[in-house]
């Protein structure tokens, strides 16, 4: 059954976001020895600021709310009240992938392509479709304890988002469509509308396994 943004909201309590009905934190991998590209066609860089006392990577395959995106914040947020581990020395990474990767496009995008419609999330306070990325920026109306739950807010302090490329094919299909352009074309077009800092990957399944390869933890996120 669909839910809002602040459906889910307002279901994250303080004393039971732990667990935030995901599927439980699964070991990570044993890093393997340091891995190097043999070409320079994707960015791996992030694999270096994969460090801290604890580090974990939330795999979203659907927008769900932006559900996903919560939990890679909120657990931070839990380890910094309970032992009081400074969010810098915490790594979190949040895997964009399959039906997610709208979540990862500007405002613009979203505008232009009716992703809202397509999405089927509408605006809080118009109740129509939205024509802006609600998980960009905090949506007006949102509650102050909340609006620091955003893709931009967990990138500015220090979050790692990765983008699945197979499912930003999406993207570029669409801009194909709807301006008659050949796959390059619009492939070059879709990426003015990745919003800044988030990085493609080959494959979401590629992002998620070098980040446990990374040490990181592995939650579905969604």
């Amino acid at each position: 059954m669909p839910f809002s943004r602040r459906d889910f909201l307002s279901s994250l309590g303080v004393g039971a976001v732990a667990a935030a009905n995901g599927v439980p934190l699964h070991g990570a991998v044993t890093p393997p020895e340091h891995l190097v590209p043999i070409a320079g066609d994707w960015d791996v860089s992030w694999v270096d600021r994969v460090k801290g006392k604890a580090k974990a990577v939330f795999d979203s395959p659907d927008i769900h709310d932006g559900a996903g995106m919560f939990r890679a914040i909120i657990w931070r947020e839990n380890y910094k009240t309970i032992y009081g581990t400074p969010i810098d020395e915490l790594s979190s990474v949040l895997v964009i992938r399959h039906s997610a990767i709208p979540m990862v496009m500007s405002d613009a995008f979203w505008a232009e392509y009716k992703l809202g419609k397509v999405e089927k999330i509408k605006d809080q306070q118009t109740k129509k479709w939205t024509e802006v990325n609600p998980f960009r920026v905090a949506p007006a109306g949102t509650p102050p304890q909340w609006a620091g739950y955003t893709l931009e807010a967990f990138l500015k302090s220090g979050g790692i988002i990765l983008a699945c490329n197979m499912a930003f094919g999406q993207m570029v299909g669409m801009v194909a469509e709807k301006h008659k352009l050949k796959q390059d074309e619009a492939r070059t077009k879709a990426l003015e509308g990745l919003i800044p800092g988030v990085i493609l990957q080959p494959s979401g399944v590629f992002g998620v396994m070098r980040a446990q390869q990374a040490g990181c933890s592995y939650m579905v996120a969604s």
